[in-house]
């Protein structure tokens, strides 16, 4: 035996494959670990759900592996291939700049610095900071990073969920990706699961000096597993609004006293500025109300000068008004009318980013236009600006605005101006689509209105940059009954899932659109192709249950609506949910399936093209199942033949992809000298690029070079 393997060893790596099943070689490594678990066994073992059941695996499998050395000095082997995580932070501050301009809040910042700064005597350093929306809660946290930085030289970390409210608010497992984003772990070292992330946030953070922020929180559930397990880790959580239950030190921020909010005043807008309006400023102060958005804005106003500070007055509805309410009117007052008219009826959408495209086409005016009334409603305090020529609304802010649009413009301008904007992210999302899989039958052709993108790249990039709003899209498009875009645009999702794994952003829109199918266009073809979307979905993030639920649907529905190849790859994804629950037999026969219906594909139907290169990838998965069940010979037929097809078709990704498939089958069946000759010829198809790929087939090389 090459070494002893303590049991503690076996379950921390059982463990970390199953949570940590992230890019394809992450899912080679989880089916390599149930083809030997399955082995050592002398059974079927479905992959566990919980720790307990991992645990338990590791128990059984260290048992067996005391009278096998053979199979232990394979388990020895397997267990160096996982792949190291990543165990550094980035010793960087990835918050924002805080604002020059920060007023009082001594009392406030000290009692953060103290709950920061304490002995932990075994309770985590935690804050929740809240107050009223536009009170300046957010300056706050950058503050206290900025001044407390040297106290975590493991990095500061920030993460911003304005973006997201109610059906749309960001679910733990999205919080946690992006924070982990955030800490530089790359994409194909983040697991799917929620349980794999919370993990390597603890592992990264263990032993650390760090600081978390996050930013417009609206839940517990969205916090309670980012709440740090080690003594130097302080966690910050941001609310705008009322406090939740959150085991914390709360901390609430209060209004700005007379004095302080005419000290911002003076710091903004200048000494002399503010001394020629002291007639005007004790109303103007009592409107403001203490309100660090109102008071800013209104200091911005200061430096224009003809500033009139009674459109304040006016706008504010008298004392006790709501200020940021006021200060937005205020504002509309200031700008243009036309500027005016274009925020209100681009607020109506809540779209998380805005681009001078997506408001021309709410307003119904040129880009060129939109582009010169975006800035200018950034000038005064109606919009922020974004880099990448995006600006966003405050959510209070837009808020208002769009509860003006319709006293303004009228419902039926408002309603107009709603599927201007549908229609425009539509358009740009089935080019976008079509040029990132330009062969694909599970996306649109490209319309002929509207510029295409160059190529794939390209198409991906521009559905990357704009997922928020296409998922806030599908939400927008329900809501007003656009049913039909509702439904195109879930459908346009698609290559965000494939080829840029946005999963945990797609999910809500997935989720909803599949719904609104079975709703309006039951049994249809566009209802098996959503069904199909959101079964990858939650199959991609170990909703396995729920997967093969939403895959059931989509083969029924493409059944009944007699679209063949929609049915056999609907089956076909039912078969690769099971291999990667390691229930083989079940997944060879939904693969045996799905090739018969395939095969009941006449030559002058549609999508009869597809067919040889569909049924090399089911060949493909049937020999990785039949691995799983140990019938290696039949194994290694199947996959021979998909090496062989994707040779001829010039297809070096696959052809790899299958060859890796084979090599492993071959150092199964202990032909360890040709499964070398495999790897060799999967490492000169893959480029410097595919560093995961490599990585294993190295690891697959170790482990066949000590078998030999």
């Amino acid at each position: 035996m090459l070494e002893i393997i303590a049991l503690s060893a076996l379950t921390a790596f059982l463990t970390a494959v199953g949570n940590g099943a992230a890019g394809e070689m992450g899912k080679q490594l989880l089916l390599s670990t149930g083809a030997l678990a399955r082995r050592a066994t002398g059974r079927e073992t479905p992959l566990p759900s919980s720790r307990e059941g991992w645990e338990a695996l590791a128990g059984h499998v260290h048992t067996r592996l005391g009278d096998d050395r053979r199979q232990a000095d394979e388990w020895s082997l397997l267990l160096r291939s996982l792949p190291e995580s990543a165990a550094a932070l980035p010793s960087v501050s990835g918050l924002p700049p805080a604002t020059r301009h920060f007023t009082d809040r001594k009392d406030v910042v000290k009692q953060l610095k103290r709950e920061a700064t304490r002995p932990a005597a075994g309770r985590p350093r935690v804050a929740l900071l809240y107050g009223p929306p536009g009170i300046g809660t957010s300056a706050v946290a950058l503050h206290l990073g900025a001044v407390c930085r040297d106290r975590f030289p493991d990095g500061q970390f920030y993460i911003d969920l304005r973006d997201g409210s109610g059906q749309l608010a960001p679910a733990p497992s999205a919080v946690l990706l992006r924070l982990l984003r955030q800490m530089g772990v790359e994409a194909e070292r983040i697991p799917p699961t929620e349980a794999g992330r919370e993990q390597l946030y603890r592992r990264l953070t263990d032993g650390r000096r760090a600081m978390v922020v996050v930013d417009h929180a609206s839940t517990v559930a969205q916090v309670r597993s980012l709440i740090p397990a080690t003594p130097e880790v302080f966690l910050l959580v941001v609310v705008s609004g009322p406090r939740f239950a959150l085991e914390a030190e709360a901390v609430p921020v209060s209004r700005l006293s007379d004095r302080d909010a005419l000290e911002l005043m003076n710091k903004v807008a200048g000494r002399e500025k503010v001394a020629r309006a002291k007639p005007r400023m004790p109303g103007v102060l009592a409107h403001c109300a203490g309100n660090a958005f109102a008071v800013r804005a209104t200091a911005m106003r200061l430096l224009t000068d003809d500033m009139e500070l009674d459109l304040l007055d006016r706008a504010a509805g008298g004392p006790g008004a709501d200020p940021v309410r006021a200060t937005t009117e205020a504002g509309c007052r200031r700008v243009r009318p036309e500027t005016a008219r274009l925020c209100r009826l681009t607020a109506l959408g809540g779209w998380p980013s805005v681009t001078a495209p997506l408001a021309a086409a709410a307003a119904g005016v040129t880009e060129d236009e939109a582009a010169r009334m975006l800035a200018e409603a950034a000038d005064f305090q109606l919009m922020e600006a974004l880099p990448d020529e995006r600006y966003r609304f405050r959510p209070e802010v837009r808020r208002h605005l769009a509860d003006a649009a319709g006293p303004e413009h009228g419902i039926p301008e408002c309603s107009a101006a709603v599927a201007r904007t549908l229609d425009f992210l539509l358009n740009r999302a089935l080019h976008a689509a079509h040029a990132a899989l330009p062969q694909s039958w599970r996306t649109e052709p490209a319309p002929a209105r509207g510029e295409p993108y160059r190529d794939e790249a390209e198409g991906v990039a521009a559905l990357v940059a704009e997922v928020g709003n296409l998922v806030r899209a599908v939400f927008v498009a329900r809501e007003y009954e656009h049913t039909t875009t509702a439904l195109r645009l879930g459908r346009a999702l698609w290559p965000l899932q494939l080829k840029a794994g946005h999963w945990d952003d797609v999910l809500p829109a997935l989720r909803l659109a599949a719904r609104c199918a079975d709703e309006h266009q039951p049994a249809s073809r566009l209802a098996g192709a959503l069904h199909f979307q959101l079964a990858h979905c939650l199959g991609e993030l170990g909703r396995w249950d729920e997967a093969n639920r939403e895959a059931g649907a989509a083969a029924r529905a493409e059944r009944e609506a007699g679209h063949l190849r929609g049915e056999a790859s609907s089956v076909e994804l039912q078969g690769l949910l099971n291999l990667n629950r390691w229930l083989y037999e079940a997944a060879h026969e939904r693969f045996v399936a799905a090739d018969a219906i395939y095969g009941s594909i006449e030559p002058d139907h549609e999508g009869a093209h597809d067919l040889p290169r569909a049924r090399a990838l089911s060949q493909r998965h049937q020999g990785r199942a039949l691995r799983g069940m140990g019938r290696l010979d039949e194994s290694r037929g199947l996959l021979e033949a998909a090496v062989d097809f994707f040779a001829e078709q010039g297809e070096p990704y696959n052809q790899a992809r299958a060859l890796t498939d084979l090599a492993e089958t071959l150092h199964d069946a202990g032909d360890n000298t040709e499964a070398l000759m495999r790897i060799a010829d999967a490492e000169r198809l893959l480029t410097p690029a595919a560093i995961p790929h490599l990585g294993y087939l190295a690891a697959l090389r170790l482990r066949c070079e000590v078998a030999r």
